[in-house]
Parts: structure tokens; C-alpha cells; sequence
């Protein structure tokens, strides 16, 4: 097995799926916030202020105290815990899917009582992505992880890179997804994570288009653009159609202003209360543009599990086929 990140990380990612809620409230919010892109633009004693990521805005209203891990938003005068900024970015009040996304989202973000934080000092930050060397996609360990999600290899290698960085004085590698703002979306077998600043992903086709697909994370991405190649062996190219990847609903908001540009928006959105928040978020703000293209695979959480699905049932036709059965 090729190790991308240490066993002690893997093992906090697997015990913190049965984290209880006063487990996830021993976060600190400013690594929480880093773990999904944002950084604070400025630092007062305890206080750290971000640009919030409720909205656009070029003035940090948003507020988080250090010292008793909680959070304000001037904007919309509300504030709170970890559990109460999860609420807001993802549009949810049952507590225990807000756990298990924030357990899912944020996987190196570790509580605040875990052992691996009891010798880092009071003001002291986490450096999690150090020596940042950008690649072609090319590692088989990589390569194999993309095989099983049915991804077309010709399809990523025309838009990811292969990231390896140092991370607590470890090295690491996986599958860099570029965002419009120079950041980018990390992902190996073990991890799920950004390197700041994080922020949308916007393909344009060579010509102008009236309509976008939209895709929640960029799995959902690739595995459309790997259906469109199963139809089309030949096709590989990304500018025939305009796509956005929002690499998180808790994005949406920075995705409004381009994505009004558009007569329509077909939303490829995860078939669960985040996926069907964001779209209700989305029309809200643009009225019918938006067109709801996930009961295309209903049934199935995202567009990958039905890639995968679709990939299994096709294997299973094939060897059939091959002894002589006919459907």
C-alpha cells in the first residue's frame, strides 16, 4: 500500500466519524475555517477577522474569539459555535448530519483536546501544506485511486495536477484540482482537503455559451466529463461547454454573480440537504434559471456513485455477453 498520509492522521479520520457533538465543538474554528479555504485577514489580541463566508464582501465582518472558540458575523448578526457556523454553511439544522459533514469536509482538522495539538503553544499555528511542488498527474497509486471511481484517466491528466507538499515535517502527495483564485482542492484515497484560497472552478468553452452545468465537488466534474466520453470515445476536450464546480455548497454564494450571467444553469448537485439547500439557495437568487439535473441519478448520492454504478452494471453486461447471454 503506498502511503500518503501518515497512519496516526488515518486513524483520527476513521475515530472521527463517531465523534460526539461536544467532541466537535473542541475544534478550533480558525483551523476549521482553514480547512475549508478561509484565512483571517487581520489579527487583534484573540480575535481573528475573515472576510465572511456567507457573502462577497471586501471588509472583514466576520469575527472569531481564539480564546472561546466562538464566532460573530456583523452581516447577518448571528454567532455561535462550531455547530452553529455548520448550520449556516450548510443550510441544515439536524445536528447529526452537521457532524458528519464537518467530520467528512474537514478531515486533518483535529480537536483541540487530541494529543497531536497538546504540545502546539497558544498562538501557535499548524502549517498543514509546506514546499508545494506541482506535477503532472502521473503516480499509480494516484492512478489506481482513479480507476476505482470509474474516472477517466485521459480526462483528468487535461485538467488535475499531481501535488506533493510537506506537511509537520512528512511528506505527502495527491490529486490537485485548480480553483480561480490559484488554490486548489486535494484529494487522495486518505484525505479530503484544499490548499488555500480556496474558491470555485470555472471552465469556459472556446465559444460563448447561454448555459452552465454546475457540479457540487469536482468528482461530480470529472465524472460527468467521464460520461460524456463513454458516449464519445474521442472527446477529452474541457471547451465544448461551460462548466462551474463549486468544490463546496458553503461556495455558493461566490458563485452567483458569474452564474447569473447565464439563460441556464443545469445543477448537478449531490442528492442530499446540502446538494438540495444549495440548489433552493441558487434559485432563490436566480429565479428558473436554474434547471435541477440530479434526477437524472436519482437514487444515488452524486454523480459519481452513479458513474460507478453504471461502470458495475456495464462490467456485469460485458461478461455476459462474452458467454454468449443474451438480454
Amino acid at each position: 500500500m503506498c502511503i500518503f498520509i501518515k497512519s496516526s492522521i488515518f486513524q483520527t479520520i476513521q475515530l472521527r466519524c463517531n465523534m460526539n457533538i461536544q467532541e466537535i465543538k473542541t475544534i478550533k474554528l480558525q483551523d476549521f475555517l482553514a480547512s475549508l479555504g478561509y484565512t483571517p485577514t487581520k489579527q487583534q489580541g484573540n480575535k481573528l477577522w475573515y472576510l465572511s463566508p456567507f457573502r462577497q464582501e471586501s471588509h472583514a465582518s466576520f469575527k472569531v474569539n481564539t480564546e472561546r472558540n466562538q464566532w460573530y458575523d456583523f452581516g447577518i448578526g448571528k454567532g455561535g459555535n462550531i455547530i452553529d457556523l455548520a448550520e449556516q454553511l450548510y443550510k441544515s439544522s439536524d445536528v447529526s448530519y452537521l457532524i458528519r459533514k464537518i467530520a467528512s469536509d474537514t478531515p486533518h482538522c483535529m480537536p483541540i483536546s487530541s494529543a497531536s495539538f497538546a504540545d502546539i503553544k497558544a498562538g501557535q499555528r499548524t502549517n498543514y501544506f509546506e514546499n508545494l511542488q506541482v506535477h503532472p498527474l502521473a503516480h499509480p497509486a494516484l492512478i489506481r485511486y482513479l480507476n476505482d471511481r470509474c474516472i477517466d484517466i485521459e480526462v483528468v491528466t487535461s485538467v488535475c495536477k499531481e501535488l506533493h507538499y510537506d506537511s509537520n515535517g512528512k511528506h505527502y502527495f495527491g490529486i490537485g484540482f485548480p480553483n480561480i483564485a490559484g488554490g486548489y482542492e486535494l484529494r487522495n484515497p486518505f484525505f479530503k482537503g484544499c490548499i488555500a484560497p480556496k474558491d470555485i472552478s470555472h471552465f469556459y468553452a472556446d465559444e460563448p455559451k447561454k448555459a452552465c452545468f454546475l457540479f457540487e465537488g469536482f468528482m461530480d466534474f470529472l465524472s460527468f466529463m467521464t460520461l460524456k466520453r463513454k458516449e464519445n470515445p474521442q472527446d477529452t476536450e474541457l471547451r465544448q461547454q461551460d462548466c462551474m464546480v463549486l468544490n463546496s455548497v458553503t461556495n455558493i454564494h461566490k458563485a452567483i454573480e458569474r452564474l447569473s450571467r447565464y439563460d441556464s444553469i443545469q445543477c448537478f448537485l449531490d442528492n442530499d440537504d446540502a446538494g438540495k439547500n444549495a440548489y433552493l439557495q441558487l434559485s432563490k437568487e436566480l429565479g428558473d434559471s436554474g434547471v435541477k439535473a440530479s434526477a437524472l441519478y436519482n437514487g444515488y448520492k452524486d454523480l459519481n456513485d452513479y458513474l460507478c454504478a453504471e461502470s458495475k452494471h456495464s462490467e456485469k453486461a460485458e461478461i455476459k455477453k462474452t458467454k454468449g447471454i443474451k438480454f
